[in-house]
């Protein structure tokens, strides 16, 4: 099984000015981890003739697919095109099918077709043109002594174009390169560390061609299995049954595989069951009701939701009594848990939802510091309430505290 590996160039002054945020490179690094091709180096240099030409022969010597992205304009600041021909001693000509379909893209469009446009179809005579349907800089394959050099356009969707109808099969075809599978398991209210205990015995049984990856994040560890070999649906297989082995000591930690999001997810079982869901939030800021409603239909189950910063709201929209507030303040398990009741009965959901607390950096008190968060979740028979103690950072005690009250919403109506 033949082993590739590649190096992603970027051109361009404005990406090592800043004024330009460089994702083409994380998205053909998946791309290419599909297909099994390693990125072993990403690259960027500003529009200098040396330095772009110091790049290429860098390049080659690490990799034997070089991916180039950006400098591909008609004006003279623009040197991939120019570069590349002086790297493989090509000539530059014009490729006649290019100039036709930039005149075609300038005039359908009412534009004036110009001597700087023409300009677009000037290749070095050795590339393959690679036909770039939605814009006008054309992509170019070169290969000398079994390497590849591939120079696309800076435009994203441009180069996502190219990528997936000319640059990946052709890709494909010349490395034979093998099959990789990965499967992103997700979970929620446990820590790697914790996690990686819970399953190391598990772990240890992989097979040698599955490795196992701890992906953590704000609130969430993911964990990627990527299994290699030739046969994918064979690969997928395996990874399944894996995952059934493991299921049974993390399951209930899971709330999804692949994409899924914790509120696609919960949205999902609630769809399951026919149940809907009301929020009240205070210290989120309607962060949670955000997130459940960016979901495609989830007005099929969010019936709505308050927040109500002020106490006199608490009182007035959600009938939080007036001595729960004296006694135990906003930021405490009593108010909260009559907060999640409260909206559950102003929107006539089966389930209510709701966050109090000090979201920082000021409001703290010896007894409440910032970052202490109430959450609770009520659905008529039972109403549970949990303080989480947060951190100092404004923004991360609103992220925390939204995944907190997710989850204490998906564990309850799993259970």
């Amino acid at each position: 099984m033949n082993k590739t590996l590649a190096e992603i160039l970027t051109i361009g002054d404005e990406i090592l000015y800043g004024q330009i945020t460089d994702t083409n490179s994380q998205w053909m690094s998946q791309e290419l981890d599909e297909l099994g091709i390693r990125v072993v180096r990403k690259t960027t240099v500003g529009d200098n003739e040396e330095d772009i030409l110091t790049a290429f022969a860098e390049a080659e010597t690490r990799a034997g697919l070089v991916l180039i992205t950006g400098g591909l304009g008609p004006t003279n600041d623009d040197l991939t095109m120019p570069m590349l021909a002086k790297y493989f001693d090509s000539e530059i000509i014009k490729n006649q099918a290019v100039e036709d379909h930039v005149r075609e893209f300038f005039e359908s469009r009412g534009r004036e077709f110009t001597e700087m446009n023409k300009r677009q179809a000037l290749v070095p005579k050795m590339a393959t043109v690679l036909h770039n349907a939605l814009g006008t800089a054309p992509g170019t394959w070169y290969e000398r002594a079994g390497k590849v050099f591939v120079s696309m356009p800076g435009v994203p969707h441009e180069m996502k174009y190219l990528m997936k109808e000319e640059v990946l099969p052709k890709v494909r075809e010349f490395f034979h390169t093998p099959v990789i599978y990965h499967r992103l398991i997700k979970t929620v209210g446990i820590g790697e560390s914790f996690l990686a205990d819970k399953i190391k015995e598990w772990e240890d049984k992989l097979p040698a061609h599955i490795k196992l990856a701890y992906l953590p994040s704000i609130g969430h560890v993911k964990l990627r299995l990527t299994a290699t070999g030739d046969d994918r649906k064979k690969l997928a297989s395996e990874v399944q049954e894996l995952i059934d082995q493991a299921l049974p000591i993390m399951g209930k930690y899971v709330y999804g595989y692949g994409n899924t999001t914790l509120e696609e997810a919960i949205g999902q079982m609630l769809l399951e069951r026919g149940q809907t869901i009301a929020l009240a939030e205070s210290c989120t800021g309607g962060y949670v009701q955000h997130k459940l409603t960016s979901i495609a239909g989830s007005s099929a189950y969010f019936q709505g939701g308050v927040v109500p910063y002020h106490n006199d709201f608490k009182m007035d929209l959600i009938g939080v009594k007036t001595e729960t507030l004296e006694a135990h303040g906003a930021v405490s398990e009593e108010t909260v848990r009559e907060m999640a009741e409260g909206v559950r009965k102003k929107f006539k959901a089966d389930i209510g939802a709701a966050t109090s607390g000090i979201a920082g950096p000021g409001g703290g008190s010896e007894e409440k510091p910032v970052g202490t968060v109430w959450i609770a979740y009520a659905d008529g028979e039972q109403t549970i309430a949990k303080k989480l103690q947060l951190t100092q950072n404004r923004k991360l005690n609103i992220e925390l505290s939204q995944i907190s009250v997710l989850n204490l919403v998906r564990k309850s109506l799993r259970s």
